[in-house]
């Protein structure tokens, strides 16, 4: 499962994927047109027993020490010294700070043998080839005089490097967009679990926990954003109070008013249609917004929901049968009024319903100055 949810962040994040591989694919590419080309240059060198070892009669004894490496590990200490790279640099009549500025070099021993290899790096392939070969030449020179054991000698001599080593657009563009893939689906995958749990909020932020509906807050957000999007449009809203609660809201355990709410809910979402909007406005009532609904069918709608409404409802778990004893206030927009005084409006109606006690439907429209109530 995670696998297959790590695969749709990944689907969904293609474009940051290709974009972000793009990108380090065009700065590779940048980077290679703007560098210098630097070359390589290697030479390589083998230590070996001296002539006055061979000579006499401890040969095993020196092949022994030389085995452990300590003997060839001091000729690479040598060879990568300042001294050997001035004297280098003394003899190729080249500044030596320039040689340390623009060049690399480095001796290493290979592994299971008594070879040196010396690898020079730098903007020219004839001075790279010409000063691996002087670095060589000079510890040979260096070492020859100290009267040691075991001698340095030449193996591999370093020749002109033809292609330079860096930059390699081609494999640099290549890496580059592998690596850049890769940084793409981990700011995809990031990028989708910052999103998830931003989403999560901002819906908490509009919907009510308990029925699933809008919250009050951003239904009144709705209204004005549908009032401000078509001014002259005809819209009517509702407000539906269950005045059978109002005393049981404080007596009645929660999960049994979560129940009733959720009933009532599920209630005007058939009685409604699929782009009419409901929100809970209070603790027990709701809100429903009616799009291109004028009076005569805000009226029918307001009607058909008070009865579905009045029927008993059974609370299996408690035992008990709750009247919901719904009233209902209702007002038709019109271009004169703001969404406040709309909803204004519909509370009066509210009001009116509870006030009149034989009317429990009320209705406001602006050209009719009479509560339109419920037909018997």
């Amino acid at each position: 499962m995670e696998i297959r949810l790590y695969l749709q962040m990944l689907r969904r994040g293609w474009w940051i994927i290709l974009l972000v591989a793009l990108i380090a694919m065009s700065v590779s590419l940048g980077i290679s047109y703007l560098a210098v080309p630097k070359y390589q240059a290697t030479a390589r060198f083998i230590v070996t027993p001296g002539i006055s070892i061979t000579e006499g009669r401890d040969v095993i004894n020196s092949l022994d020490t030389l085995d452990r490496r300590s003997v060839v590990a001091t000729y690479a200490e040598v060879m990568n010294s300042e001294r050997i790279l001035l004297n280098s640099a003394r003899f190729l009549n080249i500044n030596a700070t320039q040689l340390v500025d623009d060049y690399t070099f480095q001796a290493v021993v290979l592994p299971d043998a008594n070879v040196l290899e010396l690898t020079v790096s730098g903007p020219s392939p004839q001075v790279t080839a010409e000063l691996a070969n002087t670095i060589g030449n000079q510890t040979i020179l260096f070492t020859s005089g100290l009267n040691m054991s075991y001698d340095i000698n030449i193996l591999d001599s370093a020749t002109v490097p033809i292609l330079p080593f860096s930059p390699q657009p081609t494999r640099d563009a290549s890496i580059a967009l592998v690596l850049g893939a890769i940084l793409g689906a981990a700011l995809a995958i990031v990028s989708e679990q910052v999103r998830i749990p931003l989403e999560t909020y901002r819906q908490r932020l509009r919907i009510d926990s308990t029925t699933g509906v809008y919250n009050g807050r951003f239904f009144k957000q709705v209204l004005e954003d549908e009032l401000t999007k078509d001014p002259d449009g005809v819209l009517s809203i509702g407000i539906i109070e269950l005045s059978g609660l109002q005393d049981l809201k404080e007596t009645l355990p929660p999960s049994g008013l979560q129940y009733l709410l959720k009933k009532v809910t599920g209630i005007l979402r058939k009685e409604l249609r699929g782009n009419d909007i409901i929100g809970r406005w209070n603790e027990v009532s709701f809100v429903i917004l009616l799009p291109t609904t004028p009076g005569t069918a805000a009226k029918r709608t307001l009607d058909r929901i008070y009865l579905a409404l009045s029927e008993s409802v059974t609370l299996s778990a408690f035992d008990a049968t709750i009247d919901l004893e719904p009233l209902i206030g209702g007002a038709l927009y019109s271009s004169s009024i703001s969404a406040q005084e709309l909803i204004e409006k519909a509370e009066s109606s509210v009001e009116q319903a509870r006030i009149s006690g034989d009317s429990p439907v009320r209705l406001w429209e602006m050209n009719n100055p009479f509560w339109v109530q419920k037909e018997a």
